[in-house]
C-alpha cells in the first residue's frame, strides 16, 4: 500500500466506524469471542512454555537431539523442531512468533528462517475439531479428516521448501547425543544466569502482550470483513468471477471464499452456510484454513518486521498450502468413511470448551514432540545398519 492510500484507507475506516456503530462492535465482539474460546487457551499457556524453554536452554537440549532430523528433512538447525512443534499445536501465530526469536537471535539464517516460517503457521487442532467440526459442521468425527489434510499437506509444504534458498556446504549433523545435549543446555546457562523467578515473570509479561496483540487483530479484521460485507464489495467480486467459477461453486459459497481469503474464521462460517453438499464444504474449509486469511498475514508481517525476514515466501507457502490442503481433503473424504460422532478427545461444547481447546493443544505438542523423536531414533537405526 503506497504512501498516498494509507491515509485515505484509514480515513474511509474512520467514517465507515461512525456510520455503522452497531455492526462495528458487534463484529469486534465476534472477533473478541472468538479469541477467548480458541485462540486465547491454546496461544497464552504455550507463549509462556516456549519462553521457560528458550530461557532455561531446553531448546538447545531439544535441538542437539533432532539436529539428524531436521537437517535432512528440511535443512534447518534442530532448535527449530521446537517451533515446528509448538506451530502445529498451538496455532496462528506461534510459528511466526519463535522464527522471529530465533532469526533476531541469529540462532539461524535468513533462508532458514522463511523456510520455517513457510510450514509451522496452522489453526489451532481446538479450532479445527471444536469450532469448525463440532461447530459449523456438527459432525465432530470430521476433525481427524479436516486435521490432517491441513496438517499433512503443510508439513508437505515444508518438504518442498527444503529446495528454497541457497545450498552452503553441507553440515556434518552426527548422531543425538545426550552428553552433547546437556553440554548445550549448560552452556547456555553459563551465558544466561537469570533466575527462574525472572524467567517466568518476563515470560508472562511478553506473552500476555503478544496474544492481546493477536486478539487486537481478530478484532480489527473482524471488522473489516463486516464493513465490506455491507458495502457489498466481496458480493460484487463474488459475482464477476462467477462466469469462471460457476462449474465449482455456487454464488454464495464463491463469496464465503472471498470472505475466507481475508478473515479465515469468517470464511468457514460462511461456506457451511452457503452449500449443503459435505463435498463442497470439506473443500471450502480445507482451502480456507490452509489459506489462513489476510488477517495472519497482517499478525505475521507484524511479528516478522524486526526481522529481515521477508512475507513474500510465506504467501507463496500458503498458497501452496490451501491446494495440497484441498487435494488431500477430497482424496480423504473420499477413501474413508465420514463418522457422525467425534472421538473422545475432540472438544467439548459448552462451558468447558476453554479447557477442553487447551487439552487438545498440549496432547498435539507432546505428540509432536514424541513423533521428532521417533523419527530421529528410527533415522539413527537405519543410519547404524546401513
Amino acid at each position: 500500500m503506497s504512501k498516498a492510500i494509507r491515509p485515505l484507507f484509514i480515513l474511509i475506516l474512520a467514517v465507515a466506524m461512525f456510520m455503522y456503530p452497531q455492526e462495528v462492535l458487534s463484529a469486534a465482539a465476534g472477533g473478541i469471542e472468538l479469541w477467548g474460546r480458541y485462540v486465547l487457551p491454546a496461544l497464552l499457556p504455550f507463549f509462556i512454555l516456549s519462553d521457560l524453554f528458550a530461557g532455561t536452554g531446553l531448546v538447545h537440549f531439544l535441538g542437539v537431539l533432532l539436529e539428524p532430523l531436521m537437517r535432512p528433512l528440511f535443512r534447518l538447525p534442530g532448535k527449530a523442531a521446537f517451533v515446528v512443534a509448538m506451530g502445529y499445536s498451538s496455532g496462528f501465530p506461534m510459528g511466526a512468533v519463535l522464527t522471529a526469536k530465533l532469526r533476531q537471535e541469529g540462532e539461524i539464517t535468513r533462508a532458514e528462517g522463511e523456510r520455517l516460517l513457510s510450514f509451522t503457521n496452522n489453526p489451532s487442532p481446538g479450532f479445527i475439531f471444536g469450532a469448525v467440526a463440532a461447530g459449523l459442521l456438527g459432525r465432530p468425527g470430521l476433525g481427524p479428516l479436516l486435521a490432517g489434510s491441513v496438517y499433512l499437506s503443510n508439513l508437505a509444504v515444508g518438504i518442498l521448501f527444503r529446495f528454497y534458498g541457497p545450498y552452503p556446504p553441507a553440515k556434518e549433523t552426527g548422531r543425538p547425543s545426550l552428553r552433547k545435549a546437556w553440554q548445550a543446555l549448560l552452556a547456555f546457562r553459563a551465558k544466561d544466569d537469570r533466575p527462574l523467578g525472572r524467567i517466568l515473570g518476563q515470560a508472562v509479561q511478553q506473552s500476555v502482550t503478544t496474544v492481546l496483540a493477536v486478539g487486537g487483530y481478530i478484532a480489527f479484521f473482524a471488522v473489516l470483513v463486516r464493513l465490506l460485507t455491507l458495502w457489498k464489495i466481496t458480493l460484487y467480486l463474488a459475482v464477476l468471477l462467477h462466469p469462471l467459477g460457476q462449474y465449482f461453486l455456487p454464488l454464495p459459497a464463491l463469496k464465503s471464499l472471498l470472505d475466507g481469503l481475508l478473515e479465515m474464521t469468517l470464511g468457514c462460517q460462511g461456506m457451511v452456510k452457503a452449500s449443503s453438499q459435505l463435498g463442497t464444504q470439506v473443500a471450502g474449509l480445507a482451502l480456507i484454513m490452509g489459506w489462513s486469511g489476510l488477517s495472519v498475514f497482517a499478525q505475521v508481517a507484524g511479528f516478522i518486521s524486526a526481522t529481515d525476514l521477508r512475507l513474500f515466501p510465506f504467501a507463496l507457502a500458503r498458497f501452496l498450502h490451501a491446494f495440497l490442503a484441498l487435494i488431500l481433503s477430497q482424496v480423504f473424504l473420499r477413501l474413508t468413511p465420514v463418522p457422525v460422532s467425534g472421538p473422545a478427545w475432540s472438544v467439548p461444547a459448552g462451558t468447558d470448551i476453554w479447557l477442553g481447546s487447551l487439552a487438545l493443544s498440549a496432547r498435539f505438542f507432546l505428540g509432536s514432540i514424541a513423533l521428532l523423536f521417533l523419527l530421529a531414533f528410527l533415522r539413527r537405526v537405519l543410519s547404524r545398519s546401513s
